[in-house]
């Protein structure tokens, strides 16, 4: 499988010992399991947001709406994000496998590319290349031919590595996305494989919404992609990516454990509603919550306002949602 080259330096030995001491302090906290399923969703939802971003979807966090969360959203761009939604709730549940197999990828091309592709699931039986944005061929992919055999070797090298579960996952999205064994959507599952990958090794807390990064970086990403055999510059990108993304989740998991005495569950979603949809109405919220009783929906802003975890802009009918700076 390695038909590259790869260099673990000393930046790379470096930002894995940093990402392994915040592991640390993470255990330390040990969040209580309403905070972390509180975080959850909206890491989920973050994460196909910007994985789908990474390629081109201009969709934000605001314009997503509740519409996303419908059965059948019939806007494409809405339903790459809400497959990749589906996809990483799939690989973070009980449903998913222990081992990264073909069948694994498979199916996570298959939810990716559902009502997007006429072929999801299959490898690619043609030449593809990568082009740039003046039309010109960047990169060659392998023969069609020889997909299968590579994708083994990619197999065969997660399960048996020596390298630790950080620097693995790195290399095998970039492996993965230079076999390019779909005609459409290697990018979208590379990132999903990485994050199998770190969740089966315990990062997941850590890792989540490592897309963000990666959206708000992204001509550096297809930078450090570029070299066809050489995977080093690409590890210390994302291992750089993980260990910011580490920092702002730990950060944030310090936040709502110092809200917890404060907030109950619901209160602490509704928190997290209107700081990532700053200015919403209370139909807004109401919506994300059809099972509770409008006027108990009122009670928690009201004391929400009252703790000063909000306050609202307006009244009567106009009335709109902020969280206090």
């Amino acid at each position: 499988m390695r038909s590259f080259s790869f260099v673990e330096n000393e930046k790379i030995k470096g930002l894995v010992e940093r990402i392994e001491e915040l592991k640390i302090a993470y255990q330390v906290i040990n969040p209580l399991k309403q905070i972390n399923e509180a975080i959850l969703r909206q890491s989920l939802l973050r994460s196909a947001l910007f994985s789908a971003r990474v390629e081109g979807n201009p969709l934000t966090l605001n314009e997503i709406g509740q519409q996303l969360f419908k059965e059948s959203p019939h806007d494409l761009y809405k339903r790459e994000v809400f497959n990749l939604l589906s996809a990483y709730r799939f690989i973070y549940s009980k449903r998913a496998p222990e081992n990264i197999s073909r069948s694994l990828i498979f199916k996570l091309h298959q939810i990716v590319m559902r009502g997007i592709s006429l072929s999801p699931g299959k490898f690619r039986q043609e030449p593809s290349a990568i082009f740039n944005q003046a039309g010109a061929a960047v990169y060659l992919a392998p023969s069609h031919l020889i997909i299968e055999g590579l994708i083994e070797k990619l197999i065969i090298f997660v399960h048996r590595s020596s390298f630790s579960c950080l620097i693995k996952s790195a290399i095998a999205q970039f492996t993965f996305e230079k076999i390019h064994p779909f005609i459409d959507g290697n990018g979208r599952v590379g990132r999903l494989i990485s994050s199998f990958i770190l969740t089966k090794g315990g990062y997941f807390e850590l890792a989540s919404c490592l897309e963000e990064y990666v959206d708000e970086n992204r001509n550096e990403y297809y930078r450090v992609l570029e070299p066809a055999k050489d995977a080093t510059s690409f590890v210390e990108f994302f291992l750089e990516a993980l260990l910011q993304t580490a920092r702002k989740n730990l950060n944030r998991l310090n936040e709502k454990t110092n809200e917890e005495d404060v907030l109950l569950p619901r209160r602490k979603e509704i928190l997290d509603i209107i700081k990532d949809h700053p200015g919403c109405s209370f139909d807004f919220i109401a919506r994300r919550f059809s099972n509770v009783n409008p006027k108990t929906i009122h009670y928690d802003l009201k004391k929400m306002q009252d703790k000063g975890f909000i306050f609202k802009i307006g009244s009567t009918r106009g009335v709109l949602y902020q969280t206090k700076k």
